[in-house]
């Protein structure tokens, strides 16, 4: 590879978007949301890629629009099958947002999205970022969309110092991009920007040798890493949590389960009773407690099953799961249900519930080709 050079030079915006576009007309991946483009189809990618990579937003993209092809479809379904369906791709509050948005504009729009950032930003769940890629990729608004690949592209273009998430660097990247854009197309120059981010210009290691507007790239011309702009901020520590719940069965065979709040951390799944364990508390103590505590129930011996380890955005959880015979029933609610196996899987559960409902049935199938009898802990 020729030395790069290492003065400052001018480098004409215009250049940068022309061979950009020129690349990614080439290169750009063949993405499901990319076939048959609709404005609806780019808000439920968009959506999704909020926080969710490319490689795991594409199935459950194509399990979504498949069972939710417009905007009236999504409108008409019940808020807990659109959590089902949503299963697995985190972050349950942008379900419940896409369901309520659509509702909206089903009622006030007639199925149709705004074609404006400022009628997207009215939507549940719309924040800047994903009215301007609607707006850019679906309706041609010249505008730019700020998300983290184009931050850290822009960054490097102009070798911008200090926290790219504060106003001043920020608003110096914005208007770099916005400069480029131009004239030209805005959905492609976005998607480009993403493009380029997410498969070249890298958090980590860049393949500048691979980029198509290194030439314009002052971290690539003046820096021996072009990979430290922008400056990488430290993670927080994740905390770890300690948890118990009890998969509560009655004389069928059934589980009880129960819904969390509409609201909140996993917000409308199902869920076996629980909690955390508090300080100088054991994990059997904490499982009885929290089992008479939501469901009435005392048992006289909880029988531990195992550990479930599962990490959720900003904290981690270990799991420790106990199966318990009913025997007096927990009152009936709208929100608590006896279930079987197959019946429970048809309800919207939480990963860490999935996993436990999974250990359940490993441990069932071990003990019946054993033909041990299962162990008890008393509480």
């Amino acid at each position: 590879m020729p030395a790069r050079p290492r003065s400052p030079r001018t480098i004409a915006p215009a250049a940068r978007a022309s061979a950009l576009l020129v690349w990614f007309a080439q290169h750009r991946r063949p993405l499901p949301w990319r076939r048959r483009p609709t404005p609806y189809r780019t808000w439920i990618a968009e959506v999704l890629l909020q926080q969710t990579r490319v490689a795991q937003a594409a199935p459950y993209f194509e399990r979504f629009v498949g069972e939710f092809p417009t905007v009236r479809a999504l409108a008409d379904a019940p808020l807990e099958r659109v959590l089902k369906v949503w299963q697995g791709a985190g972050y349950y509050a942008r379900a419940r947002n896409l369901s309520a948005a659509a509702r909206l504009l089903a009622r006030e729009r007639n199925g149709e999205l705004p074609s404006t950032v400022a009628g997207l930003e009215e939507l549940p769940g719309v924040g800047p970022y994903i009215a301007r890629a609607i707006a850019a990729i679906a309706f041609g608004v010249p505008t730019v969309a700020l998300e983290a690949n184009g931050l850290r592209v822009g960054a490097r273009w102009i070798r911008a110092s200090g926290d790219v998430r504060r106003g001043p660097v920020r608003r110096r990247i914005e208007a770099a991009l916005a400069t480029a854009l131009g004239t030209n197309p805005p959905g492609p120059f976005n998607e480009a920007v993403m493009e380029l981010g997410e498969t070249i210009c890298r958090p980590v290691a860049p393949q500048c040798e691979r980029c198509p507007v290194a030439f314009g790239c002052r971290a690539y011309l003046e820096l021996d890493d072009p990979g430290s702009v922008p400056i990488a901020r430290r993670a927080p520590r994740r905390p770890r949590v300690r948890a118990a719940v009890v998969a509560l069965a009655d004389r069928r065979g059934r589980w009880f389960v129960q819904r969390r709040p509409p609201r909140g951390l996993l917000g409308g799944l199902w869920e076996f009773p629980g909690g955390k364990i508090r300080p100088g508390e054991t994990a059997a103590h904490a499982a009885a407690r929290e089992l008479f505590e939501e469901t009435g129930v005392r048992s006289a011996a909880l029988e531990y099953v195992g550990r479930i380890r599962h990490a959720y955005s900003h904290f981690s959880v270990d799991l420790h799961l106990y199966r318990a015979s009913a025997r007096a029933r927990p009152a009936a609610a709208p929100d608590r249900r006896w279930v079987t196996a197959a019946g429970l899987r048809r309800l919207a559960l939480p990963k860490a519930t999935e996993k436990a409902l999974a250990l359940l049935e490993r441990r069932d199938r071990a003990s019946r080709d054993s033909g041990s009898r299962r162990g008890r802990t008393g509480v």
